[in-house]
């Protein structure tokens, strides 16, 4: 039997009712190489009110296709207020107790494996690690609080950003090895600054991505019926995500009435999600009689991958920030990957998958005018968007969870205390 990992996600609770996502894909693939994994999590779901129940304990065990999950009990919330940060805090606490208690009962792992979205999962690896000296990789999938600025969440000069960013700093130092998400993570310690104090060698670049036969048995076996989908009178750019303030995708309607001001009407933008701007969004196109933009609502995951391949153009946006230098790593960027169609991203990142791999066009800045640029190129010449999305594909399988689970071995195997 090769090494015990835990695998630290307060979030991943999602993943064992859906068979998939970052870490049932990891420990999916680590478990046929013969590792012995558990995943822990939060009993609480993010966004829903639903909870996996348990009762005098503080954690329930379960398992589905040979990978075991540990349920750490904490305490609900709705929205992003305080009972949501509580919910971290009890994460975080009854984390180290489950964890202790596991230990004390001879069931230790030789790795964790603490992965963010929130940095108190982190903390709780790196101190768990240390007191029992069992090596912690860190993995960083959202800069806190850099990320909280970026989006004008946090003041950069405040007391709680500062220190934030201290409990950041400190994670960095004591984490015994580093995975960030997005290909410039060692750019971001070198801006702050921080690389006299961090050994940046041992921070490693292991992309989010996909696994790519579930995308396409998915894609043959969940198949939406849509006369607008269905449609070959007009071309359709799609959109799949959320639909937020965050997600600006105010910006998207004008540039629907600019295409069609430049006296194209066979562009339909095809809009899949839900948030809490999605009704205003519908209002204003009705107000302003945006009639190529068509809004279809929510639909369960397993449906995206034929809903992608349907398109003629996937539009891959949101609101362009200071952290797109760094790269970009956006789950829903490998599935339009692999759905093999042209991509037009309304903003420009370093490290930029669809640049380097001529995947898609890449508006030159978030503005209506470029956006509208880049969807018209596209538009117009189909040997263009053939290519691209032959492209995509084939770039599709760099990203499949086969190889990230190597890059992932690689680190397991080299972190040391």
């Amino acid at each position: 039997m090769k090494k015990k990992i835990w695998i630290w996600n307060h979030y991943a609770t999602d993943m064992f009712d859906n068979k998939g996502g970052r870490h049932y894909w990891f420990a999916d693939n680590l478990i046929k190489k013969g590792y012995d994994v558990t995943v822990f999590c939060a009993n609480t779901y993010h966004n829903k009110q639903d909870v996996i129940r348990i009762n005098e304990k503080k954690y329930k065990k379960s398992s589905v296709n040979n990978i075991s999950f540990v349920f750490v009990k904490t305490t609900k919330y709705k929205g992003n207020g305080l009972d949501r940060i509580k919910n971290m805090f009890t994460f975080y606490k009854n984390l180290i107790y489950v964890a202790k208690k596991f230990i004390k009962e001879k069931d230790r792992p030789d790795v964790i494996l603490a992965s963010s979205v929130h940095p108190l999962t982190l903390v709780a690896g790196i101190k768990i690690a240390k007191k029992y000296k069992i090596p912690c990789i860190c993995e960083v999938r959202d800069l806190w609080p850099e990320s909280l600025v970026a989006y004008g969440l946090l003041k950069r000069n405040s007391l709680i950003t500062k220190l934030l960013y201290r409990a950041e700093k400190w994670i960095y130092i004591n984490a015994d090895s580093i995975i960030m998400t997005w290909e410039g993570g060692k750019d971001y310690i070198i801006d702050k600054g921080w690389d006299n104090q961090i050994d940046i060698s041992k921070i490693t670049h292991i992309s989010n991505g996909l696994d790519l036969n579930a995308f396409d048995r998915n894609s043959q076996k969940y198949v939406v019926s849509d006369s607008d989908l269905d449609s070959t009178k007009h071309k359709k750019v799609l959109y799949t995500g959320s639909i937020r303030k965050v997600n600006n995708l105010g910006i998207i309607l004008n540039v629907a009435k600019l295409i069609k001001a430049n006296g194209i009407n066979d562009i339909k933008f095809i809009i899949y999600g839900s948030g809490e701007e999605k009704e205003a969004l519908e209002e204003r196109c009705k107000k302003k009689n945006i009639e190529n933009v068509i809004f279809k609502g929510y639909v369960e995951k397993k449906f995206i991958p034929s809903i992608l391949k349907k398109a003629d153009i996937n539009i891959l946006h949101n609101t362009s920030t200071s952290l797109d230098k760094y790269g970009q790593s956006q789950n829903k960027l490998f599935e339009y990957l692999a759905a093999g169609r042209c991509i037009v991203q309304t903003y420009k990142t370093n490290y930029s998958i669809c640049e380097i791999n001529n995947c898609g066009i890449n508006a030159s800045e978030q503005t209506e005018n470029e956006i509208t640029n880049a969807i018209i190129k596209a538009y117009k010449n189909d040997d263009i968007r053939s290519e691209m999305g032959k492209n995509a594909r084939k770039t599709a399988y760099e990203y499949d969870f086969n190889k990230l689970t190597e890059k992932l071995i690689s680190v397991i195997e080299n972190v040391s205390i």
